[in-house]
């Protein structure tokens, strides 16, 4: 280690900055969230520090460096642009031994400003000693997806209740585990879903109960978005990881599928035309049996949980049966597919409104409010509409939709093997004839098509 990582408290002590420009004004707003008392010297300020300035938020000094206003700080940072001054920075703080860091120039620093994963009173500092400030940047934004921002609030709560934990187990190795159990266990879970007080009420049980704490299964309905894995949210990556059994879909990515637990237990339970690997009421049965037995369990599911996924029948069985679940939105086919074909589903001079519908019913037949689908000035999107193209196409055009109506068939969305198809009502049938396109696709009907001519920036077959 060639520095030791420090956690210095600045609050309500004097800190001074040299310079005056959005490099000093960038290490001026660091100080200021520590609450520190910010002191900048600079004959001009840019006009991010005039804007602090005005409100108060710091105390300038409209004159050169001066020697004589470094004592009396507990840390100098130097940023301004001419070296010799910065390096007279550095060698009057170090004559007062005052901390100080000189921008861009690590080897006149006594200490580094690391790039900070913020969630108070939780912060976590990535350094490279000022090898790599970009490396350091990169590293913390990787941090920053997989610590979910509500932790610092965790850590409160955990607060709170130290003096009685430490009442209760005489031992650090008894509290240590204590902690560990509540902080990767039900408690934290529930504080991470937004049910604090439900995990307050758990926690509060915890440490007055003379045993172990009752673990408790639960379900995590989870969109996995539309092909990218990319796509997915934090949220959704966490529970992934936490899970103990996948139940996932036919639209669920080998990659994606490969970001869950590598040891959880993995049941397929997708559905195909005329072909399901287990019946809905099977599913619900399934998800209820396991999460009662204590197990965490994904069900993961293609594009989002709450739009043409049946998540809301699941759900239902759930509450039915009093069984805790979480659900995670994804993003939605229509949404992911459209911007990787460069087609906005809106547009002010192409269409007010869209409509998504689904291409088969229950009983395989395409079925469709057509005078609804058939109105002006709006885009249609068409889930699971491959099948039935030929009939989606004749209908539109005998509701009276014209039959030089662009539309556009989207195969494989959001992912390498993606390919667009596009032509109209009268001869999109006739264009996509040989082309072995594979579910899942998504039809798009309206004006917005011909923009994708212009807009269409997703290449996957480049290089």
């Amino acid at each position: 280690m060639l520095s030791l990582p420090i956690s210095i408290v600045i609050e309500n002590k004097p800190c001074l900055v040299a310079g005056g420009g959005e490099v000093a004004a960038r290490k001026v707003e660091l100080l200021m969230s520590a609450n520190a008392l910010v002191t900048v010297v600079s004959p001009a300020l840019c006009s991010r520090l005039e804007k602090i300035n005005r409100s108060g938020g710091i105390t300038h000094l409209p004159q050169e460096f001066e020697n004589c206003l470094v004592p009396g700080n507990s840390l100098v940072v130097a940023a301004t642009d001419d070296m010799a001054v910065n390096s007279q920075i550095s060698a009057v703080s170090g004559q007062h031994n005052i901390p100080v860091n000189v921008v861009d120039q690590p080897e006149l620093c006594t200490f580094t400003i690391p790039s900070i994963v913020d969630r108070s009173p939780v912060t976590i500092a990535v350094s490279t000693g000022g090898a790599s400030p970009v490396m350091a940047r990169q590293l913390r934004a990787h941090l920053e997806t997989l610590i979910p921002s509500a932790y610092g609030r965790l850590a409160n709560l955990a607060n709170e209740y130290r003096q009685q934990v430490k009442g209760k187990f005489s031992a650090a190795r008894d509290r240590r585990r204590f902690w560990e159990d509540m902080l990767q266990g039900p408690v934290a879970e529930l504080f991470l879903a937004g049910k604090e007080a439900a995990a307050r009420q758990m926690l509060d049980r915890a440490v007055r109960s003379p045993g172990p704490i009752q673990t408790q299964g639960e379900v995590y309905l989870v969109g996995a978005g539309p092909g990218d894995p990319d796509l997915l949210t934090f949220r959704a990556l966490r529970l992934m990881q936490r899970a103990d059994v996948v139940m996932y879909d036919r639209l669920v990515s080998t990659e994606i599928l490969a970001l869950t637990r590598r040891d959880a237990r993995k049941i397929y339970v997708g559905k195909e035309r005329s072909k399901h690997a287990l019946s809905q009421p099977d599913i619900n049965v399934q998800l209820a049996t396991f999460a009662k037995a204590g197990q965490r369990v994904l069900r993961l599911k293609g594009g989002d949980p709450f739009i043409f996924g049946r998540g809301g029948e699941e759900i239902g069985e759930l509450t039915r049966q009093g069984i805790p679940f979480q659900v995670v939105p994804g993003i939605t086919a229509a949404a992911g597919c459209a911007s990787y074909a460069g087609i906005p589903l809106t547009h002010r001079d192409y269409a007010q409104s869209c409509i998504f519908v689904t291409g088969h019913l229950k009983d395989g037949s395409v079925d469709l409010n057509w005078e609804m689908l058939a109105q002006p000035q709006q885009t249609v999107v068409i889930y699971m509409g491959l099948i039935g193209m030929p009939v989606i196409c004749r209908e539109l055009v005998s509701h009276g939709v014209d039959k030089d109506m662009p539309i556009a068939l989207i195969e494989q969305g959001t992912t390498k093997a993606q390919r667009v198809f596009t032509g109209s009502l009268a001869t999109l049938p006739d264009v996509i004839q040989g082309k072995g396109i594979r579910a899942p696709t998504l039809l798009i009907v309206g004006e917005v098509v011909k923009l994708r001519e212009k807009l269409s920036w997703f290449k996957p077959l480049d290089g």
